[in-house]
């Protein structure tokens, strides 16, 4: 089995939803399930329908394995929250494909909360 390493990032008040940290290091099977289950063990694949490991699934594995509270602050359907900016490699996501950019090892991902009370 191949893994990857990424740099996660928070800011703009997404770090208290992890554990008040702004920095994560990761590392994350480069084959995941199709459906985005982040419970399957990675030895478990086989027969299981297969894809890259992508931003979507992600953010399953951030929701399921470092959120420690209020999903729906960070996720909504299938995605992030309205209002937060997502970075790859300094680019925002949408010119990269959003969810379905393929991770590579050594990429930085960076989540920032646009939205502020007041």
């Amino acid at each position: 089995m191949t893994t990857i390493s990424l740099q996660v990032e928070f800011g703009g008040g997404l770090e208290l939803l992890f554990s008040n940290r702004k920095r994560h290091t990761l590392t994350l099977p480069s084959m995941v399930s199709l459906d985005n289950n982040t419970k399957v063990l990675p030895d478990a694949l086989s027969g299981v329908e297969t894809k890259p490991a992508d931003i979507e699934y992600l953010l399953y594995h951030l929701r399921d394995h470092l959120l420690q509270e209020r999903p729906e602050l960070f996720m909504e359907d299938k995605t992030v929250r309205p209002g937060i900016l997502v970075l790859v490699n300094n680019t925002d996501w949408e010119l990269e494909g959003e969810g379905e950019y393929v991770l590579q090892n050594n990429d930085e991902i960076v989540f920032i909360s646009t939205l502020h009370g007041g």
